[in-house]
């Protein structure tokens, strides 16, 4: 079997099926490759859709776990998948149509280890034609993860390169369970382990913009969740920054992205903190904990990947903790009245 696609399944009725059903319009044969569906204990109409393709195609198979998260489902994919390449796509997003095919076959006539692609973020359901040629020749520049991360740059998802199931097993990677931010550790993890990786420039993945997701979610306790993860995503950065540090391979430009890419968990933390309920008291440890781990104050977060006026202009404000505290109790009133 060619490859197993992972789909973590919980409650997206009005997106499964579109999802699925791109993944089967693929010039694929069905024997080569696997969908597995790993539902975290949905509540809506979603296990009965998938249900009802699994009846229909034998190499759909759906698995149903206790309700743990994203995480938990993606290495419950990981131990049943049975390919030969691994490919991770939420089920609120999908795929161009035939577009697997060439990207496999890149992937196994340079030997590689991860093959990227293109992306586009829309919220046209209905968007299966790709912009690329698949039948045309495409250049391909092998490198090391780390020197992609340096040259090239890099998304914290992963629904946009395959993997070889092999590497994955090889160093024991899974995602870290019960938080989010999960797949940034994932795939820096991936990458800075990779000695073959590559891009390929097809337009193959749509990523859905939904209102409601679970990184758009404003309910008060999730979205104080994200908050502490976002921290604890900065702080599993200084471990990859020192595995980065100590390679062989160890490159300055990977090595300043890397450290871009921690302190942006720390902007993003803080600009949530200034939307939220959280209470003060707890917002002066969270900002003292980024300190001891030398992530704050943001002196590596402006640069290539985050520059302009309104980022340079927010971080400044931002640097100045008593000051980032007073807008923090001018922006939540209720928080003021209640500390």
């Amino acid at each position: 079997m060619r490859l197993s696609i992972i789909i973590p399944l919980y409650n997206v009725e009005k997106y499964v099926a579109s999802c699925i059903n791109s993944l089967l319009d693929q010039n694929l044969n069905p024997i080569d490759y696997e969908i597995l569906i790993i539902d975290d204990r949905s509540t809506d109409n979603s296990v009965s859709i998938v249900r009802k393709f699994e009846s229909s195609y034998p190499n759909i198979h759906v698995h149903s776990q206790a309700n743990a998260g994203v995480g938990s489902a993606r290495n419950k994919g990981i131990d049943l998948a049975k390919g030969k390449y691994i490919y991770f796509i939420d089920p609120d997003d999908y795929l161009a149509s035939n577009v697997l095919k060439p990207i496999l076959d890149y992937t196994d006539d340079h030997d590689l280890q991860i093959l990227t692609f293109s992306s586009v973020g829309t919220t046209n359901t209905a968007l299966y034609d790709s912009s690329s040629n698949t039948n045309q020749k495409f250049t391909i520049d092998k490198m090391t993860g780390i020197d992609y991360i340096g040259t090239i740059g890099y998304k914290n998802e992963v629904w946009w390169y395959v993997t070889k199931r092999s590497f994955i097993k090889d160093f024991r990677l899974k995602f870290i369970e019960g938080r989010w931010m999960e797949d940034a550790i994932f795939t820096t993890t991936l990458f800075i382990k990779a000695k073959k990786m590559a891009h390929l420039s097809i337009d193959a993945h749509r990523h859905v913009k939904v209102e409601g997701s679970a990184m758009t979610s404003k309910e008060p306790k999730h979205y104080i969740k994200v908050i502490y993860d976002n921290g604890n995503a900065a702080k599993e950065f200084n471990k990859l920054i020192e595995e980065v540090n100590n390679s062989e391979n160890s490159n300055l430009k990977c090595l300043s992205r890397l450290k871009t890419r921690q302190q942006s968990f720390v902007f993003f933390m803080m600009i949530r903190i200034l939307k939220s309920e959280i209470r003060f008291k707890e917002v002066k440890a969270i900002m003292n904990s980024m300190t001891e781990i030398k992530v704050y104050p943001l002196n590596k977060f402006l640069g290539n990947d985050y520059k302009g006026f309104t980022y340079v202009l927010i971080t400044r404000v931002f640097n100045i903790k008593y000051l980032y505290y007073a807008l923090f109790l001018i922006l939540n009133p209720f928080l003021r009245m209640k500390n």
